[in-house]
This record gives C-alpha cells, sequence and structure tokens, in this order.
C-alpha cells in the first residue's frame, strides 16, 4: 500500500461496564475483538433491518444500552457529528455537530477513531484531535479537549485515528506532543490527570489487562510497544517496534502470555509477558517480517491462534501489480503463518471471534463470511454480500451486525431470509 493509504484507521482485554449484549467500544466489549454472541452459518441473503446514509469517515460503529452511534464529518463543513439512532428500528434519536480545525487527505477527511461509550457518556477523538464527551441519552456536549492546540502537538499525515480508551475514571489517548505523548483526562470533566513520555503519536489504539498493581495499558506509538502503570503514567517498559514509515495503526493484541504488536514495514513482534522485580516485564519470543498489518488488527483464538490480515508494500518493479490483503493462520507463540489465504480485500479485512470460537470476517470490498478456525487450513461456513467498499470495524449486538461502509450505516440480522 503506498504511504497514502497505509494507516486510515486506526484497531486484550478491557471490559467497559456494560449492558449484555453491547459493543461499546473500538473491538467489542473485552477490546479484542470479541463477543459472547453465537452466529450460526447462515443461508442465502441476511435481511437489511434499516439503513440511513452517513458523512465520510472510518470509525466504526458502537452499540450501548439500546443505542447505536456513529461518528462523521458533516458534508461541506468543517465540523464533525456523533449521530444517534435507535439500535433495533433505526430511527434517529439525536445528531449533535461540533467545529473542528480544516484537514483534507486524498483518503478520507472524516473521522477514524471509534467512540467509547461508558455509563451513559459516550466519548470520541476526532482526525484533528478534539476529545468529546457527550451525554448519550441527548447528545448534549459535557466537555471538550482541542488536544492538539493545547498540548502542542504535531499533526498526523492522515489525522488522528487512535480510539479513546477508558480505564476506571479516566479517558487516555495517544496526543503525541513533548511531555504529553499520552494523557490521561479525567473522564468526567475533561482535566488532565496525567501526562507522560516524548514519543510522536501513531495511528493506533491503546488496550489494557491485568489486575490490581499489575494492571497496564499498551500504547503503540510512532517509538513502538509501552506499557504504562495506569494509575500515574509511569512506563513499567518499552519495546522499539519503529514503522519505517511512521504509520503503525493496528491495536496490539493480548493472547494468553503474549502480546502481538504489527506495522506495514516492522512486520511483527511477539512479546511474552512475564514479572520481574514485583513489575510487569516481557521476553521478546519472535519477529516475522512477512506479518505486515496495515491497519486490520488480529484476532486470537484461544491461546494458540492468531488470525491476522497483512498487506504488502507496493514494488518498484512492478508497479502496476494490483494490491492484495492476506488472511493468515498464525501460530502465536512462534509466529510461524499456518496457512494463508489471499485476495479478502486490496487493503483490509476486519475480523471478529463469536462465543463458539468461529469467525466473521468483513472483506473490504462488503462480503461476510463465517470461518471455523483451523490450524490446518482455511473453512469457509458462510459468505454474503453485506455493504460496500468498507475499511470500518462491525459491531455485534443482540444478534444484529451494525455496518459502515463509503456511503450508509446499516443494520443486518444474523439470520437467513
Amino acid at each position: 500500500m503506498p504511504r497514502l493509504l497505509a494507516c486510515t484507521l486506526l484497531l486484550c482485554d478491557c471490559t467497559l461496564t456494560a449492558s449484555a449484549g453491547d459493543w461499546p467500544q473500538w473491538l467489542g466489549p473485552h477490546r479484542d475483538g470479541s463477543t459472547s454472541e453465537i452466529v450460526a452459518p447462515w443461508k442465502g441473503k441476511l435481511e437489511v433491518v434499516w439503513q440511513h446514509p452517513i458523512g465520510e469517515g472510518n470509525s466504526s460503529p458502537v452499540v450501548a444500552e439500546g443505542r447505536v452511534f456513529f461518528h462523521a464529518k458533516v458534508k461541506d463543513k468543517t465540523e464533525e457529528e456523533v449521530v444517534a439512532y435507535d439500535a433495533k428500528s433505526g430511527k434517529q434519536l439525536w445528531r449533535t455537530a461540533y467545529p473542528r480545525a480544516e484537514f483534507q487527505s486524498l483518503y478520507g477527511n472524516g473521522p477514524r477513531g471509534t467512540p467509547a461509550v461508558v455509563d451513559g457518556k459516550v466519548y470520541t477523538f476526532g482526525i484533528t484531535g478534539v476529545l468529546t464527551c457527550f451525554e448519550a441519552a441527548s447528545g448534549k456536549i459535557i466537555w471538550q479537549v482541542d488536544t492538539l492546540k493545547d498540548f502542542n502537538a504535531p499533526k498526523l499525515f492522515f489525522g488522528m485515528a487512535g480510539s479513546p480508551l477508558v480505564e476506571g475514571d479516566k479517558v487516555l489517548v495517544n496526543v503525541g506532543a513533548p511531555g504529553a505523548s499520552i494523557v490521561a483526562f479525567d473522564r468526567n470533566t475533561g482535566k488532565v490527570v496525567w501526562k507522560t513520555r516524548d514519543d510522536k503519536a501513531s495511528y493506533s489504539s491503546p488496550i489494557a489487562f491485568g489486575e490490581g498493581k499489575m494492571r497496564q495499558v499498551i500504547f503503540l506509538t510512532a517509538r513502538g510497544l509501552v506499557s504504562l502503570n495506569p494509575a500515574d503514567g509511569s512506563t513499567w517498559w518499552e519495546f522499539p517496534l519503529v514503522d519505517r514509515l511512521l504509520e503503525s495503526s493496528t491495536t496490539p493484541v493480548h493472547a494468553g502470555d503474549m502480546l502481538v504488536g504489527s506495522s506495514i514495514t516492522y512486520g511483527s513482534a511477539g512479546l511474552h509477558l512475564e514479572t520481574k522485580d514485583a513489575k510487569p516485564a516481557y521476553k521478546q519470543e519472535w519477529t516475522n517480517k512477512e506479518l505486515t498489518c496495515y491497519f486490520s488488527t488480529p484476532v486470537a483464538v484461544g491461546k494458540d491462534q492468531l488470525y491476522m490480515v497483512t498487506g504488502k508494500l507496493p514494488n518498484p518493479l512492478a508497479p502496476r501489480t494490483p494490491p492484495a490483503a492476506t488472511l493468515h493462520c498464525v501460530e502465536a507463540k512462534t509466529g510461524k503463518i499456518l496457512w494463508s489465504r489471499p485476495k479478502v480485500g486490496e487493503y483490509h479485512a476486519s475480523l471478529l471471534r463469536t462465543g463458539d470460537d468461529k469467525l466473521l470476517m468483513l472483506e473490504e470490498f462488503g462480503d461476510l463470511v463465517l470461518l471455523q478456525p483451523d490450524a490446518k487450513e482455511y473453512k469457509e461456513l458462510a459468505r454474503t454480500k453485506v455493504c460496500g467498499k468498507t475499511w470500518a470495524h462491525p459491531a455485534l449486538a443482540n444478534g444484529l451486525l451494525y455496518l459502515r461502509d463509503e456511503k450508509d450505516v446499516l443494520c443486518v440480522r444474523l439470520e437467513a431470509k
């Protein structure tokens, strides 16, 4: 993928307080692309329950307490908006817009980060770094911070793409400013609780896992993987994973005692998570330069397998070769590729793990595929076209799949007609 395309999106065990069946944040309730819901193989087309036009953006839908929320650019204005619909009927409940700085990109001008919904509040991080807290029931803006302006942070070429992480009473984002690379805001007031490090921002989203004093938040900044103490922002450990194009965008993956990070020029690295001197630590287990993820976040199935969608940098000797994304089954502890399935998109496909450890894959051109994970071969159980071209991750809640393509948002029932 050329530099101008490599990182439009953004992509683990960080559970928000949410009702059963909700998908309240980036990558779902556990921030790892998983759900407890079971999806049965279908035949034929799936029912479209409702559908509406939407503004620009690759931000993914989130679902909480009967509402589904979308973050988008307002057409022909330097504004972004959040739109809330009734999750079942698709009735619009509210729409709230706010001004932002001018921003233009060849590959989209709308927000890329996905909202988080916690305790009746919606948190969004826009493409120009505006962090906003909305009242979920009404759309009223409770507080707002222009992070790039307030911290004098440099702009990213593709705009800010990280999805906010709500950790306890704080909202964490990768701002990328000197002395304020990572900033924790009070989630009720928007005031700064702590700020730390000098790393420039990436397009990646953070995760959190662990209990008590051993809890850690993981960011993939422009300098690499960084583990922080969420209480005060102090650094537990760091691992240099630097993308040559400064386009790191996949979300780190926590699978058992392994942590996997990836980028388009570096490939992937597997770190064994350990404890040293009563603090979180790691030991590097493997690297695989072939596992080059653009912005599709891998998904773990059990402790042994990772499913990853990768791409390749353009070949200067064959400039007309069309880009193609490939699905891989990978051994989590070694990084060994067990099998590959080519052409699941040009640059991207989204992965989601169901409650019975099957995989839903939304291919870039709108095919929804149900897979049976298998270390030996690709096993497809069902397939149908559900939407147009999309780089947004779907959300699954209460048997309904919420999608966003280049023109519309829609709700699909996971049952055959």
